[in-house]
């Protein structure tokens, strides 16, 4: 990897654009890039990084603020740098994402990432110049092809070709945990830290795996042992092979129980049956015995009710009598009530009409007169309430001609004002309707010019395609013409070798008798052999056809080369310009002519709108006219509809004096006529109601008199309602069914033998029988729990054994994990270093580096210090494997890093940072880095070690490779004439470029 060039702009400390040219500086081989503390030094190291791989070192990658603070608003940060990689030449142009203000509204807004990756390529025939070709503007592709090309990573890329001399320093004197994450970031080693991470996980899964397992032995176990009431082994964790034998002896021992306890339920059920026999018998006597007594205490009783007995039939036949006289006696009582209820009516209707004719006496015929008069009043207001109605209908549609006559001058006043207004309007419209109509003719013209433009940018596309297709076809003939010229000395080396070997070709054609075509001879004493794998005849002719095939495809390339080649200039002619150059001109007519279409797109709108207005002018003329022919006939009309009005008030007039409210009259004629008709009506009923109550009465008496009763109010005392009736008479009948049951019950044979017999002792039977029933529910319970203990034993039995199964694998995974675990962590007794896997792996790396270190260190330290690399751990570590010692030849003596002294720290930091670049480039695949730079320490230096220093600094040029010392030492200055000076300035810095 060689830099050659590096632009920035709005990265880092440098506002303004920032020049590097690095093939100036290589020129010289060693150059100091300087500057004050802050300038601006690592900024250019950063900007490097940041081209080839997106991101800095350090912990300015987690700042994220790589966008300079001293850039004017809107100016976006950029890096590109050219530089060869693989031998070849790219420039990888990049902006990191920052945020600007919006170019709409207020806020700001956030810019992406870019990137851009191009490649220089020589040009082809007929083309002298080089030309950069872009290859990706994706981040991850450009990621992946730098990774590639460099064959590093950033964190490789940054310990090789940065050489951070601080960072060493801590790694010289870190811990062997510090270094160990270091070596790893670099050596890419994460691997083996996610195998012991993989076994640590898989030994706490099997692990947890396992305590799950337990935890279920375990549950199964206490059920067991509550089932049972037995106590498990005390070691079956230790040893879980004892569970299953124990577990078998328990259900075995409970089959057993359950077994016998069927036999002393079977003898319990046989008691509790002959207990129950004997307690029914008893329960049988004495309830005939209760029986008997019952019966003889009915008979005593129903002998003391006879007389109520007696009664109850008397009011019976008293009621069934009065039953056929009270319908008659309940009608004689409602005419009676009838007649006191239309008396006062009449007088209520009588007291009312006087008092609303302020008459308090009036008499029968009175009473007819006002009806009279009222009915009279009544067919008058009739007669004129219809010409009332008609007379308020015609002022009501007067009025609606006055609206209307008053909404028809607002509408002729808008009308005229709308008819003054559309004058202006259209010479409004004419200007703009001739623009619009002039842009219809101009887009024509520019849609010729863009068709002309697009067979250009397609002549120019085309061009670029075969462009391509050129540099293919030619790369295909270089290719072709490579394996025809391998062919050609392939055949060159078959006939030479033939040749070497044709002694022995001549003689395998040979036969016996025959002359020797080279000697003549018959004899042939010793025939030549053929070498192992010479060539022949048909070996020649099969290259040969080779090389001929291989020159018709060589002819056929150079034709299709040749062929793209004219259409390529064919294309470029008839383009005439570069197809960046055609697109924006392209673009450029595209919107030419948007633009006069838009406007020319407005031609039928405005001429619309302009005949609009001139066809709403002539109907607006129109309207007016007609709407004022409308109000003259409207006010026409208003006049009639008033006369008319006035001519119907005059015949109402003439009936009813004027302002009389018509309704509250009606009111009074109709309540005078409606009182007086319903006094009239009520007089009539009442003489009638009268007549047939005095009627009604007397035929009541007479069938109360034929049913044995004095009067019809004597027979209505006497009857009972049907309820109460059958109520009585069903108690009768209940009385006399008792007396006959009592008798028959006295009389039963079985009672009166129960009655002279002994009482049994219902208690004591009961109590036996409770007793024996007791008896078979405890042992009916005890059955049922020893089977189902043995049930819920056989189950456990079986449910532990598939547990038992489950956990014994995970018990032997778990050893085999947790020991292998143990041992690549350091942990085992095993292992005597108590060295992790990534550790000792690191360990190898280390070794490596101190190796390459000390060949440079014996010559910076004047042949007395050298690293020494050991698996021991060191003070306070709890791991080895990655300790660093420094050995001090003068003294024979190791000792530790942090004893050095602050130059002899540099100088050793100094060889282990290049000793592990050099590691670093052979684990790479030996990329060629040609540019190195070594950042600050130096002011550390004494003057002789600095002369060490800068000859090793100056092998490091070796093979062209350019040397970049980054240091503000003042003497340094002196030392290195070709100079890149950082400028530090209020405004954001600058640099200058000193040669030699």
């Amino acid at each position: 990897m060689r830099l050659h060039r590096l632009e920035v702009t709005a990265f880092g400390p440098f506002a303004d654009p920032v020049t590097v040219d690095f093939d100036a500086l290589s020129d010289a081989g060693l150059f100091l890039l300087s500057g004050p503390t802050g300038a601006g030094k690592s900024s250019i190291l950063d900007a490097v990084c940041f081209a080839l791989y997106g991101d800095v070192p350090g912990d300015r990658a987690v700042a994220k603020r790589l966008r300079s603070d001293h850039a004017a608003p809107g100016v976006a940060p950029r890096v590109v740098l050219e530089a060869t990689l693989s031998g070849r030449r790219f420039r990888i142009d990049r902006s990191p994402a920052w945020t600007r203000a919006k170019k709409r509204g207020t806020g700001t807004t956030t810019e992406q990432a870019r990137v851009v990756i191009s490649e220089r390529r020589p040009g082809g025939p007929g083309e002298p110049t080089a030309e950069w070709h872009p290859l990706s503007t994706r981040l991850d592709e450009t990621g992946h092809l730098v990774t590639r090309l460099v064959g590093m990573t950033l964190p490789q890329f940054c310990q090789v070709a940065l050489l951070p001399q601080g960072r060493f320093q801590a790694f010289l004197r870190a811990r062997s945990d510090e270094r160990h994450a270091l070596l790893q970031q670099v050596f890419q080693t994460g691997r083996f830290d996610r195998t012991e991470r993989w076994l640590r996980e898989r030994r706490v899964e099997l692990r947890r795996t396992s305590e799950s397992h337990r935890g279920a032995v375990a549950d199964l176990v206490s059920r067991t042992s509550e089932v049972a009431g037995d106590v498990p082994p005390e070691d079956w964790s230790s040893d879980p092979d004892l569970l299953p034998g124990w577990v078998t002896g328990l259900a075995d021992a409970a089959a057993t129980a359950s077994s016998e306890q069927t036999v002393l339920v079977e003898a319990a059920v046989a008691a509790e049956v002959r207990a129950a026999d004997a307690s029914a018998a008893g329960t049988e006597l004495a309830g005939l015995r209760a029986t008997y007594a019952a019966a003889r205490r009915a008979r005593d009783e129903l002998a003391a009710g006879a007389e109520e007995h007696a009664s109850r039939r008397r009011r019976a036949d008293e009621a069934q009598r009065a039953g056929a006289v009270r319908p008659l006696h309940d009608l004689a009582v409602r005419s009676r009530a009838e007649v006191d209820a239309l008396e006062r009516r009449a007088a209520d209707s009588h007291d009312a009409l006087g008092s609303l004719l302020g008459e308090p006496t009036l008499d029968e015929r009175a009473v007819a007169e006002h009806h009279r008069t009222a009915t009279r009043a009544l067919t008058d207001i009739a007669r004129v309430r219809p010409l009332l109605r008609q007379a308020d209908d015609i002022d009501r549609q007067h009025d609606r001609v006055l609206r209307a006559r008053e909404q028809t001058g607002v509408e002729v006043d808008r009308i005229e004002a709308r008819v003054a207004e559309i004058p202006l309007a259209l010479a409004e419209l004419e200007p703009a309707l001739a623009q619009a109509r002039a842009a219809a003719a101009t887009a024509e013209e520019v849609e010729r010019d863009l068709g002309q433009l697009r067979v250009r940018v397609h002549a120019a596309r085309t061009a670029e395609t075969l462009a391509a297709r050129v540099a293919a076809a030619s790369e295909e003939l270089r290719a072709a013409t490579d394996a025809r010229l391998l062919a050609r000395e392939t055949l060159v080396e078959i006939r030479e070798r033939r040749l070497d070997g044709m002694a022995a070709e001549i003689a395998a054609k040979l036969a016996v008798g025959a002359s020797c075509p080279v000697c003549g001879s018959h004899d042939h004493p010793r025939p030549a052999s053929p070498a192992q794998g010479a060539p022949d005849e048909a070996a020649e002719r099969e290259a040969r056809r080779e090389v001929d095939d291989l020159e018709v495809v060589v002819e056929a390339h150079a034709q299709q080369v040749r062929g793209l080649e004219q259409q390529l200039a064919t294309a470029r002619a008839e383009s005439g310009d570069s197809l960046r150059g055609l697109l924006a001109e392209e673009a450029a007519a595209r919107a030419r002519l948007d633009e006069v279409r838009a406007l020319a797109a407005t031609t039928a709108p405005l001429a619309g709108r302009v005949a609009s207005l001139e066809e709403e002018q002539a109907r607006l003329t129109e309207r007016r006219a007609a709407l004022i022919a409308t109000a003259a006939q409207q006010d026409a009309e208003a006049a009639g509809l008033a006369a008319r009005v006035a001519a119907l008030r005059e015949q109402v007039d003439a009936v009813v004096a004027g302002g009389t409210d018509l309704d509250a009259l009606a009111a009074h004629h109709q309540q005078v006529e409606s009182l007086a008709q319903e006094h009239q009506r009520l007089t009539t009923e009442l003489a009638r109601a009268r007549t047939t109550a005095t009627s009604t009465q007397e035929a009541a008496d007479e069938v109360a008199i034929a049913r044995g009763f004095t009067s019809s109010s004597v027979a209505a005392s006497s009857w009972l309602a049907e309820p109460e009736l059958d109520a009585l008479q069903q108690a009768i009948e209940q009385h006399e069914r008792e007396v006959a049951r009592v008798g028959d019950l006295l009389a039963d044979d079985a009672l009166v033998r129960a009655a002279a017999s002994e009482p049994p002792d219902l208690e004591a039977l009961a109590r036996a029988h409770h007793h024996a029933k007791e008896a078979l529910a405890t042992a009916r319970q005890a059955e049922v729990a020893l089977r189902d203990r043995e049930r819920r034993l056989r189950a456990l039995q079986g449910s532990l054994t598939a547990a038992l199964d489950a956990w014994r694998p995970v018990l032997t995974d778990l050893d085999l994990v947790g020991d292998l675990s143990a041992l690549v962590e350091g942990k085992h007794p095993d292992n005597r270093h108590q060295m992790r896997l990534s550790a000792y792996v690191l360990a190898h790396r280390l070794s490596q580096v101190v190796e390459a270190a000390n060949l440079r260190l014996s010559s910076m330290s004047d042949q007395r210090y050298s690293l020494v690399h050991t698996g021991q751990r060191g003070a306070g570590e709890t791991r080895g494997g990655l300790s660093l010692l420094v050995r001090d030849d003068w003294t024979g003596d190791s000792r530790d890093p942090a004893t050095l002294s602050g130059g002899e720290t540099f100088v050793v930091s100094l060889a282990l940072a290049l000793g592990l670049a050099d590691v670093i480039t052979d684990e790479a695949g030996g990329a060629d880095l040609d540019t190195l730079f070594v950042d600050e320490g130096f002011g550390s230096l004494d003057a002789e070690t600095l002369e060490d220093v800068m000859d090793t600094l100056d092998t490091l040029r070796d093979g062209g490779r350019v040397v970049g010392v980054v240091s503000h030492v003042p003497e340094l200055q002196t030392r290195i004439p070709t100079q890149l000076r950082v400028h530090r300035r209020r405004t954001g810095s600058r640099t200058t470029l000193t040669l030699a």
